[in-house]
């Protein structure tokens, strides 16, 4: 017995050997109208012993040798992820008036294809004839149906669904709370995000990492830094679950707009209340030190660095190659870049909000494009690359005439 499966419809079938008295004989062709044709070959397969095909026409999708509750759920997912929803409704019509329960993993497939195919009424539709079901699975069909609705933006539907929910008496648990506040800080308005947070707040929950990254974001892009700076400490300062992510936005709050006592004020705070500053910390007091042109703080905090046992990446190299060049400093520059390792191979650490805030430096632009379009296998270094951006600032400063 040999068996073929029909990947594309998660079907297997079992194609019997001919017995050797029947292979002598010549094959007959039947054209039977209810054949089931393999995607990638001109074939049919057929039960040689019934002579019935194997499976009929949708609205009698079932097998003489395949449970109805097993085959019915996996047709349905294979309509519902190719767009055939006519089939799929009908399938689905074929499941509520059997005895099967749905499953949460089933639901959960089916409503991401949907959302796949932008097809939301049909979640709407089997949503409301799963309250029929009664199932005890209910609030999180509901949960499900939210998280599609926010991930793709239709914040409508996502609130109308919460509506409905907390109507019919299922609470809101902490990681759809955190999902609906997410969706809105991606895809609302500021206005929306801020209201949808307040209402977050209201069900004591925990607000996440990634939820906290988003609604910054929000901020940043709209380059509302006194409300970003309002927002993380309304989040809590003290909170560590998070790391360094709270103090690390406050900082940028006030670097954005150079308010130097500010930045100055709140790091001795957060060093003081028994925080270690990250490579991320450090990075955004030297880019403001390095705008500012307060060398000698530039200095200590590179000493802080090494104190702290902080490794300076690519940004920290560029604050200060950057910031002595700029001010025609660079016999000074040896100054500073003897308390560093010059010799280790280039890395990036730094949140990347660091640069939607307070952009890259040239030295930074220059060794990434560098280090993309490299021709030579070599150790690289910041030393090379120091050398080489050197020469080639010093070469723009010059003019030539030509006459």
């Amino acid at each position: 017995m040999e068996t073929v499966s029909l990947s594309s419809h998660n079907i297997i079938l079992l194609k019997h050997s001919s017995s050797s008295s029947s292979s002598s004989s010549s094959p007959q062709h039947h054209h039977h109208p209810n054949l089931i044709y393999h995607p990638n070959k001109n074939k049919s397969f057929q039960n040689p012993t019934t002579k019935k095909p194997i499976f009929h026409q949708p609205n009698s999708l079932v097998s003489h040798n395949h449970n109805k509750h097993s085959s019915l759920p996996s047709l349905m997912l294979y309509y519902a992820e190719n767009a055939l929803f006519h089939q799929s409704q009908t399938t689905w019509e074929q499941l509520l008036n059997s005895s099967y329960n749905p499953s949460f993993n089933f639901i959960s497939k089916l409503f991401k294809s949907y959302t796949k195919n932008h097809n939301f009424d049909q979640i709407i539709n089997v949503l409301h004839s799963l309250n029929s079901k009664n199932s005890t699975l209910l609030p999180q069909f509901y949960s499900l149906a939210i998280s599609c609705f926010g991930s793709a933006g239709n914040l409508k539907l996502m609130e109308e669904t919460t509506n409905e929910m907390v109507s019919k008496g299922f609470l809101m648990n902490s990681q759809t709370g955190n999902e609906f506040l997410l969706c809105y800080a991606v895809f609302g308005s500021l206005k929306e995000m801020e209201n949808a947070y307040g209402r977050f707040k209201r069900s004591r929950f925990l607000i996440e990492k990634n939820v906290i990254r988003a609604m910054a974001y929000g901020y940043i892009k709209k380059r509302k830094f006194y409300e970003l700076g309002e927002f993380v400490r309304d989040v809590g300062l003290g909170r560590r679950n998070v790391g360094n992510l709270l103090w690390n936005l406050l900082l940028l709050s006030y670097a954005a707009n150079f308010k130097m006592k500010n930045l100055q004020r709140e790091f001795v705070r957060m060093v003081e209340l028994g925080f270690r500053p990250d490579v991320t910390t450090f990075n955004i007091r030297a880019l403001a030190f390095s705008r500012m042109s307060m060398f000698w703080d530039l200095h200590l905090s590179v000493e802080h660095m090494r104190s702290e046992k902080v490794v300076p990446d690519l940004v920290s190299y560029g604050c200060v190659v950057d910031g002595y060049l700029d001010r025609k400093l660079g016999r000074n520059l040896e100054f500073v870049l003897s308390k560093m390792e010059v010799d280790d191979r280039p890395r990036l650490s730094t949140d990347p909000f660091v640069f939607e805030v307070l952009g890259k430096g040239d030295f930074h632009l220059f060794s990434e494009a560098f280090l993309e379009y490299k021709t030579q296998e070599q150790k690289w270094s910041y030393r090379v690359l120091i050398e080489k951006y050197v020469k080639k600032h010093y070469r723009r400063e010059q003019i030539f005439w030509n006459y």
